[in-house]
């Protein structure tokens, strides 16, 4: 009889034989060489914050005075004692920024997105999720006990014809605003359409839109969709936002039954104070400062052109590569040089296409960049 151990054994020897091996690495100091003004630091093209405001002074300004005055953590459930004034703050303002009625912050976008799922799904309810949908997403699904059916990557007559002749009562669209793998958006509004015509909800998670699209309030107030009855939003305050926590939002309705049902909520600790204050003035920012949103595109734009890709929807562009290992080889030596790029490959990427991403930031520098993007592109030219 195989034991764990042999399990486990096996396990990684299909991991190292795919190139699929996956280890925490420790990301050197982002911080300015004090001796020589000099930056000693990487070039990050791999990180979600877009907007650059998790190292901005407001930000940890607020999370310290957050952490003074409430201390390190919320104490409790949301339900018990851990709802302090800053999350009704944070709460507001998410609502404000993105144009909904209603908002319930959740401790990571990992839990809302379970959270919104397993709440309004069941087996009388089918799951229609894109099939590059984040896992989170995926998971969730899994988790509501709902009937699930997966609909190739942004095919709305596939999804037309499955909401038309489903046998379940209500029916449940899952799609992202930005797809975190190809950067590309979906047509919000033909969704959005159709939803309505075949009565079901669409849930849209905006974890790489908000902060990034319609000036920073998201992809469906984009759309002209904030505020529709038929549509939630789920998106993460850890990208864009600078910060760290999950937020759905929708009608003041769904708000309340997700408090009285979503189990990530119910029995999960709530969000800090400090991700909580610093998440309140990452808003304030973005509606305030628009022009940081106009840089992050620009900065999107200069990649994509040289790179030679198609410029994507959002801060993401995705440059495909041979094998995995391939993949591997030249994150590693762009690593050494000083430059960080995201590494997508099986069973992360859903179509089996191994990835490098370079994500813009928009406090990038043109001539650093550029030198990166050069490096990029002759270390694949070369085939390492």
């Amino acid at each position: 009889m195989a034991t764990m151990r042999d399990r486990l054994i096996d396990a990684a020897r299909v991991r190292n034989r795919r190139g699929t091996v996956r280890a925490t690495r420790i990301t050197p100091d982002m911080e300015e060489n004090a001796g020589s003004g000099a930056l000693n630091r990487p070039l990050d093209l791999a990180s979600n914050d877009y907007l650059g405001l998790s190292t901005d002074s407001r930000l940890k300004a607020a999370a310290i005075a957050a952490t003074e005055r409430y201390g390190t953590g919320a104490r409790a459930s949301r339900v018990v004692t851990g709802t302090l004034p800053l999350h009704n703050d944070l709460e507001r303002s998410l609502a404000e920024l993105t144009g909904q009625p209603a908002a319930l912050v959740f401790s990571s976008g990992y839990a809302a997105n379970l959270g919104i799922l397993t709440a309004l799904g069941g087996p009388d309810t089918l799951i229609l999720l894109d099939a590059h949908i984040h896992a989170s997403l995926v998971d969730a699904a899994r988790l509501s006990r709902s009937p699930i059916t997966t609909i190739p990557h942004s095919n709305l007559t596939v999804l037309n014809d499955q909401l038309a002749h489903r046998t379940q009562t209500r029916a449940i669209v899952v799609i992202e605003s930005i797809y975190s793998v190809l950067g590309d958006a979906p047509n919000l509004l033909e969704v959005a359409a159709l939803c309505t015509t075949h009565d079901a909800l669409l849930v849209v998670d905006g974890a790489h839109g908000v902060g990034v699209l319609g000036a920073g309030r998201g992809g469906v107030y984009a759309a002209g969709l904030a505020g529709a009855e038929h549509v939630v939003v789920t998106a993460t305050l850890s990208k864009a936002l600078g910060a760290q926590g999950g937020v759905v939002l929708g009608s003041e309705m769904v708000r309340e039954h997700l408090v009285n049902t979503a189990r990530s909520f119910i029995f999960d600790t709530g969000l800090a104070p400090a991700p909580a204050a610093a998440a309140v003035a990452g808003c304030r920012i973005i509606l305030a400062e628009p022009a940081r949103v106009e840089a992050l595109h620009r900065v999107a734009s200069l990649i994509a052109s040289s790179c030679q890709v198609d410029r994507a929807a959002g801060p993401v562009q995705s440059i495909r590569v041979g094998s995995p290992d391939i993949a591997v080889k030249v994150t590693e030596r762009l690593r050494d040089e000083g430059i960080l790029v995201g590494c997508f490959r099986p069973p992360s990427v859903p179509d089996g296409i191994s990835r490098l991403r370079l994500t813009a930031h928009a406090d990038a520098d043109d001539a650093r960049l550029l030198w990166a993007t050069a490096r990029v592109t002759s270390m694949l030219q070369e085939g390492t």
